[in-house]
């Protein structure tokens, strides 16, 4: 079985093409024979033909993607869209895209997206025509492997959903720590950070404190895309607390280092299982490598250690990049912590610092986007600042 798929086109008529292509005699045949005698309301398929009474080989079974309840959306399905899949799926044969001498053993079901709204018949031709092409020769090709996948899947932009962090791949990061209590003045702060894919943010305990774990859901309203550290500085019940902050939909969550093992220990494999990431704060922790040595006896490790200077005594202990090196062998990210600027920010990374945590030298500024972009001048570039992409 080969599976291919294909978006090609803008507006109403936009063509999206999920198909599978198999023998007569395997499950893609199976399929095929079932969806033509298993009907469904509003999804009912139909082959494609050249012309009446003349069906593609290999045979092709298309299956609407949307419910069918007018006669002018059918009309689109029985007309354009028909007629475009049909002579997509003769061309790649004549082009060799599937080979003729397999066209008599193979099916192929195809389905098609018609939005209800879409009018202009010529692009619903020519859409879908070049959608199917492009997700049968995919399909025969087995685009894309799994490097493609691997290398695209953090860089990608849906349409829909844009892009996502759910992990931390392209140190350095700035974190930007939002530890001012009222809503609205956090509000104002994200709306005044510049965009960028090397920022994340700090949930902090005061807002925390105030508005509970899903005041994420209310910072996602100016910042959808945000990749959310929640700081709970967990100290007890791990998991019940990593699996709220994965419910509020943070991305990663903060246990303190100075909390029993065996909390941080559940919270690390709750995090894991909800699929968020988990971060050791070592604020008050004397030897942090101690207390990863416990937990890599447990076969466990977080995803990222922060290592943390208090404000009190910035001035009497040596900055926490300093230390970096310590745990940067257990192969987990650093964040460093307190008394950070952009004049020292180079020499952090230098150490090794993955995440620079700032806060309110950003979020207290007159000039805030000025402030995020002191910091980021020492953040790469874009994910795909350099690239245009439209697919492949």
């Amino acid at each position: 079985m080969r599976v291919g798929e294909a978006l090609i086109g803008e507006g109403y008529e936009v063509a999206h093409i999920d198909l599978v292509v198999g023998e007569k005699n395997g499950p893609v045949g199976m399929a095929f024979v079932n969806s033509m005698s298993q009907l469904s309301a509003g999804h009912t398929p139909l082959l494609a033909v050249l012309r009446p009474n003349l069906i593609t080989k290999p045979p092709a079974l298309i299956i609407p993607k949307v419910t069918v309840k007018e006669m002018e959306q059918a009309e689109m399905i029985f007309g354009p869209a028909q007629s475009a899949v049909a002579k997509a799926i003769a061309d790649a044969v004549e082009e060799g895209i599937v080979p003729k001498d397999e066209a008599e053993n193979l099916v192929v079901i195809v389905s098609v997206f018609i939005h209800p709204k879409a009018r202009n018949r010529d692009k619903i031709y020519y859409y879908n025509y070049g959608a199917t092409k492009l997700a049968l020769r995919r399909a025969m090709e087995g685009f894309p492997d799994v490097e493609t996948m691997l290398y695209e899947k953090d860089r990608s932009v849906h349409p829909f959903a844009g892009r996502r962090l759910t992990k931390l791949w392209d140190p350095p990061y700035l974190q930007i720590a939002i530890d001012l209590p009222e809503l609205e003045e956090v509000k104002n702060v994200l709306r005044n950070i510049p965009g960028s894919d090397h920022i994340i943010f700090e949930v902090g305990t005061p807002l925390l404190k105030r508005y509970g774990a899903e005041v994420i859901l209310e910072l996602r309203k100016e910042r959808p895309e945000g990749f959310f550290v929640l700081d709970l500085k967990t100290l007890d019940t791990g998991n019940l607390e990593a699996r709220m902050a994965a419910d509020a939909t943070a991305n990663a969550v903060v246990v303190s280092g100075l909390a029993p093992i065996p909390t941080i220990v559940k919270a690390i494999k709750e995090a894991e299982k909800t699929g968020i990431l988990s971060v050791i704060d070592m604020l008050n922790v004397d030897k942090p490598a101690e207390v990863l040595e416990k937990l890599k006896a447990e076969g466990v490790l977080p995803d990222v250690v922060e290592l943390h200077r208090a404000i009190d005594v910035e001035n009497k202990a040596l900055p926490p990049w300093k230390f970096v090196k310590d745990v940067k062998k257990y192969d987990v990210l650093v964040a460093v912590a307190g008394g950070l600027r952009p004049e020292n920010v180079g020499e952090a990374i230098a150490e090794g610092a993955d995440i620079l945590v700032v806060g309110r030298s950003i979020t207290r500024a007159r000039d805030i986007e000025g402030a995020v972009r002191r910091f980021l001048q020492f953040m790469k570039p874009d994910t795909d600042q350099f690239r245009v992409m439209t697919d492949f």
